[in-house]
């Protein structure tokens, strides 16, 4: 009995011992990454009002284990720092902090599924930014089929021109169900529905198709509003591309609501918006924009253009926005971009924007 205690004692020592040696080498085998940025933006904001703008320089560094048994542990944080501003509170308007944890999550990943809890980042079609969140994907339960469940409570948008505090999406928080079914050959169908208590239900379906010359892209959602008094919300949006002679070009179509234009369905985040600056006009009660965009690559210079025109037939108001920019690769690692953005608001003077960015990632 007593030779049975030893050989089981040594048999937990050497176990122990065994996963404390994996601990140690999936934190030695852990992969670093992140950047450093400086962004600089003016705004002309027309006669009869101050200019605006500030210079800011970021540090974003992130680190995640290797997988042991099938958990990792990703952290991540942004540092940043002002430069100048042309106004007291240019800066602090973008940047509430100095310093943020975005990302400190633990996740588990198998042959089937992947579970990620704690602060993360999320780009779904209504839910985006970095979230307090747990997320379960997978590629596996359904054939063809990617499904993502999740609930966020708290959410903040960090980057390399603006750094806000993580806030409560609502009250009770936000859940979602979101699948993409790929099993018909170059069309992607994506049904999603999302749930915030005492503030609204939304869902809606986008179909994509994409060939090598052409794509096709067909979206509506709906909300259903649970405040009194308040209008559900609606979006409508089509949009064609092609490519030829070395142009990237596409044109597109939105409708909002005409009761309540999108109502709570863009509140945690959005990915048909197109526009730089645009996107209040939008997204306002029976507002429907038009937009074309452009894009060429010469002598490794990305040139882009978009032209967007909402009108609003509440209002009977017209607001435009154009935006033309390049962006140029130095190294693998070095890159920078200039964008210039002209907007025309019959609701508001006329505004333009310059945003410089230069950032090195490793």
């Amino acid at each position: 009995m007593k030779k049975l205690s030893i050989i089981a004692s040594a048999l937990v020592l050497t176990s122990a011992a065994y996963a404390a040696n994996n601990v140690d080498e999936a934190f030695k085998n852990g992969k670093v990454s992140g950047e450093v940025t400086a962004h600089h933006q003016s705004w002309d904001n027309g006669t009869g009002e101050k200019d605006s703008g500030f210079t800011a320089g970021t540090f974003d560094l992130n680190y995640e284990t290797d997988s042991l048994n099938g958990f990792k542990l990703n952290t991540g944080f942004r540092a940043n720092h002002e430069f100048s501003e042309k106004e007291s509170g240019n800066y602090e308007g973008d940047f509430e902090n100095n310093a943020v944890m975005h990302t400190a999550n633990i996740e588990f990943s198998n042959d089937i599924l992947t579970i990620k809890a704690g602060r993360q980042e999320i780009d779904l079609e209504w839910l985006g930014d970095y979230n307090e969140a747990v997320v379960i994907s997978s590629s596996k339960l359904i054939p063809n089929t990617t499904l993502v469940a999740g609930y966020t409570t708290r959410q903040a948008a960090i980057g390399a021109d603006e750094s806000k505090n993580f806030a409560d999406v609502t009250k009770d928080g936000a859940y979602v169900v979101d699948a993409k079914y790929n099993g018909i050959e170059n069309l992607e169908l994506n049904p999603y529905f999302y749930s915030a208590k005492d503030v609204a239900n939304f869902y809606g379906l986008k179909a994509t198709y994409e060939t090598d010359m052409f794509g096709l892209t067909a979206h509506y959602a709906q909300s259903s509003e649970d405040a009194a008094n308040t209008e559900d919300g609606e979006v409508l949006h089509f949009e064609a591309s092609t490519k030829v002679a070395g142009f990237a070009l596409s044109a597109g179509y939105i409708q909002a609501g005409d009761d309540n234009g999108l109502g709570s369905i863009a509140s945690f985040g959005d990915n048909i918006d197109p526009t730089e600056e645009l996107g209040d006009y939008v997204y306002a009660k029976d507002a429907s924009t038009v937009y074309a965009t452009a894009g060429y690559t010469i002598s490794d210079v990305e040139l882009s253009a978009l032209y967007a025109i909402a009108d609003n037939d509440t209002t009977n108001k017209e607001d435009k926005e154009f935006t033309i920019g390049a962006a140029y690769s130095f190294t693998e690692n070095l890159a920078a971009d200039i964008m210039y953005t002209d907007l025309s608001l019959e609701s508001d003077k006329d505004k333009s924007k310059v945003a410089l960015n230069l950032a090195y990632s490793f």
